[in-house]
């Protein structure tokens, strides 16, 4: 039994859009640490953005369905490097928060 060709791409589509969206949100939320006014929150906040902006750039084509490119294999890996980028720089900012 074979299901709807279509909709495998559509639910690729929605995850990618997902992911870029929690990309968003900690970006967003990065940025508004930095208008703390401390260093170590706004080099906190760029590292996001740069991240973010990175994720954005490689997985754009997948989130609207207009396709992968041929160097769209570096898109996981790099993903996830960033995904663990935000973790950590999540755990730096509940640990600059206790001091």
């Amino acid at each position: 039994m074979t299901g709807d060709p279509g909709l495998q791409p559509e639910r690729t589509r929605l995850a990618w859009r997902r992911t870029l969206l929690a990309f968003t949100a900690v970006a967003v939320l990065m940025v508004r640490l930095a208008l703390t006014g401390d260093l170590a929150g706004e080099l906190l906040a760029g590292m996001a953005v740069v991240g973010w902006l990175g994720t954005l750039a490689l997985n754009w084509r997948r989130a609207t369905g207009a396709g992968p490119r041929r160097a769209q294999r570096w898109s996981f890996p790099l993903t996830a490097l960033a995904a663990a980028g935000f973790a950590a720089l999540g755990v730096l900012m509940v640990v600059r928060g206790l001091r």
